[in-house]
């Protein structure tokens, strides 16, 4: 077997005659334009974490590698999720395959407490600094997922300007960046890690207290991925979701799907500006909405 990284001409001769490779699309891609190794007799491909290679953009890179492959071979592809691109692209690239899944039913795990806190866009950073600030809620390691990469920049930086310890876990940075970044998470240096939905799965830290989604996670799934970074090893953890109006049909739609009821909490002493949250049960209906039904 030979890992990928950066290759010794004894390790690219041992490449030529390896029976199995593991690689991550770019560096395998970036080999495989080099000219080293053959691959014109490959028999099993494995994709394997492939929403995860989603999330971090490398399906162009994915896409290129099939292209270098023998059409006749086994293709095996393992995913936690399956999103319409991961849909699309084991249509097109696997013959009548046989779906196995292990786990159908989509559950959060039983020590997470859940809560959703309906606010304005403009007002969500704002009230996580409010709630980090608050020593009675002891949010002691705090992972808050986002759904952009540059919204992760825009509130790292924020909360760095705040002088609230924090670091920021994206695909724009580099691997040695993530690892160092997740080092000072880990340790305990800094309490606050923001990230993409790179850290859904794979981070295994068993001290973080809370999850904040600042953003609202794309469907049940991703919901069940992200708050269970929290309550590890059957522990006690919290799950805060902030909810704008604009995604509060989402954020149901989630609800609906695990069989739950979330409450919403509102602060007495938080400004929420000119525009009130939701109150528990109501439904947002824009204007062009109710134009369109009259």
């Amino acid at each position: 077997m030979v890992r990928l990284n950066s290759l010794t001409p004894e390790q690219r001769r041992a490449l030529r005659e390896a029976d199995v490779i593991v690689a991550s699309p770019g560096r395998l891609l970036d080999h495989m334009r080099r000219g080293h190794g053959r691959f014109d007799q490959l028999q099993a491909l494995v994709l394997d974490e492939a929403d995860r290679m989603l999330d971090m953009g490398f399906m162009p890179d994915v896409t290129a590698i099939l292209a270098r492959l023998p059409r006749k071979r086994q293709t095996l592809l393992f995913s936690a999720t399956i999103p319409p691109a991961i849909l699309s692209l084991a249509r097109e690239h696997q013959h009548d395959p046989a779906m196995v899944e292990i786990a159908k039913s989509v559950a959060p795990a039983a020590g997470i407490r859940h809560a959703v806190y309906p606010v304005q866009e403009n007002y969500k950073r704002l009230l996580l600094v409010r709630l980090l600030g608050d020593v009675t809620l002891g949010l002691r390691q705090v992972l808050v997922f986002v759904s952009q990469r540059d919204r992760a920049e825009a509130l790292h930086f924020s909360l760095d300007m705040r002088d609230i310890p924090c670091v920021a876990l994206h695909s724009d940075r580099r691997q040695r960046e993530r690892d160092r970044a997740m080092e000072r998470f880990r340790s305990g240096e800094v309490r606050v890690l923001v990230a993409t939905d790179l850290a859904q799965r794979g981070l295994d830290v068993e001290s973080i207290s809370h999850v904040i989604n600042y953003d609202v996670p794309r469907g049940p799934e991703e919901y069940v991925h992200r708050v269970g970074r929290t309550a590890r090893a059957e522990a006690q953890g919290d799950a805060f979701t902030f909810v704008s109006i604009a995604e509060e049909h989402q954020m149901r739609s989630i609800e609906r799907a695990l069989g739950l009821t979330l409450p919403r909490i509102t602060l007495p002493d938080f400004d929420y500006g000119p525009v009130r949250p939701l109150a528990p049960g109501t439904v947002a209906t824009s204007r062009r909405r109710r134009r369109r039904r009259r």
